[in-house]
C-alpha cells in the first residue's frame, strides 16, 4: 500500500507542476497583452502569427461565457438555497472567461519568429522550439488537415519521423531538416525528428522572410 501510494504522489506532482505552471503562464500572458505593448523583437526578427484559424471558435468560447455568467448567477441565486453556492459559480464562471481570454492572449503575444539565424516555433506559451537555418534543408508551403486535435503530433513516415505542431489540427509549412534533430519538448519525446510541421496564417509572407536570410540555399519552395 506504501509502495502504491509513493508511485501515485511521483505521478500526479509532475502533473500538478505542469498545470500549475500553464495556469502562471496564462496569467501572465493576460497581462502582458493587457498592457498592449510591442512584442520585444531582435533586431532582424518577424513575427507571424497563427491565430487565425482558431480565432472564431475563441470568439464563440469567450461570447458564450460572458453570456452564461448573468444567467447561471440568476439560476442558483433562485435555486439553490445555500448562498455561498451563487459566489463559487461565479467566481468560477468568471475564471472560465478569463482563462479564454488568457489563451487568445498567450497565442498572440507568442508568435512565429524568423530571424536571421533561425526559425523560432511556438504555441502558446507552452512550445518554443529553435531551429538554426544551419539545420534546415528546406521550408515548402503545403496546407495539411490532421486527424486529430492534439497541438502536438508525432508520426512515422516510412524511415522519417515528424512532428507536427498544429493549430485547429492543421499545418501549413514543412521544414525539412538537413540532420535529425531532437527538441527539448516533453510531448515530442527523446527520439530524434527529420521533420517539423507548423501552422501560420501567412505561409506565403514567411517563406518570403525566410529566403532574405543570409543562408538563403537552405530555403526551397
Amino acid at each position: 500500500m506504501t509502495d502504491t501510494k509513493a508511485s501515485t504522489r511521483v505521478q500526479v506532482g509532475p502533473l500538478l507542476r505542469r498545470a500549475a505552471a500553464a495556469e502562471a503562464a496564462m496569467w501572465r500572458s493576460l497581462y502582458l497583452w493587457a498592457r498592449r505593448r510591442p512584442l520585444p523583437l531582435a533586431p532582424g526578427d518577424e513575427p507571424f502569427g497563427y491565430l487565425g484559424v482558431v480565432k472564431p471558435i475563441l470568439g464563440i468560447f469567450i461570447g458564450l461565457s460572458v453570456v452564461e455568467i448573468p444567467i447561471f448567477d440568476v439560476v442558483v441565486t433562485h435555486v439553490v438555497p445555500w448562498r455561498p453556492a451563487r459566489w463559487i459559480v461565479l467566481g468560477l464562471g468568471i475564471w472560465g472567461l478569463l482563462w479564454m481570454i488568457g489563451l487568445f492572449a498567450s497565442m498572440t503575444i507568442h508568435p512565429h519568429i524568423v530571424g536571421d539565424r533561425g526559425l523560432r516555433v511556438r504555441l502558446s506559451s507552452g512550445i518554443d522550439i529553435w531551429i538554426p537555418w544551419t539545420d534546415v534543408e528546406a521550408l515548402r508551403k503545403r496546407y495539411r488537415s490532421l486527424p486529430s486535435s492534439k497541438s502536438v503530433q508525432v508520426e512515422q513516415e516510412g524511415d522519417r519521423r515528424v512532428v507536427s505542431i498544429a493549430v485547429g489540427s492543421q499545418t501549413s509549412i514543412d521544414v525539412l531538416l538537413r540532420r535529425p534533430l531532437t527538441f527539448k519538448e516533453s510531448k515530442t519525446g527523446s527520439t530524434p525528428m527529420d521533420e517539423l510541421r507548423l501552422y501560420a496564417d501567412d505561409p506565403d509572407g514567411l517563406l518570403r522572410s525566410a529566403r532574405g536570410t543570409p543562408v538563403r540555399n537552405t530555403v526551397g519552395r
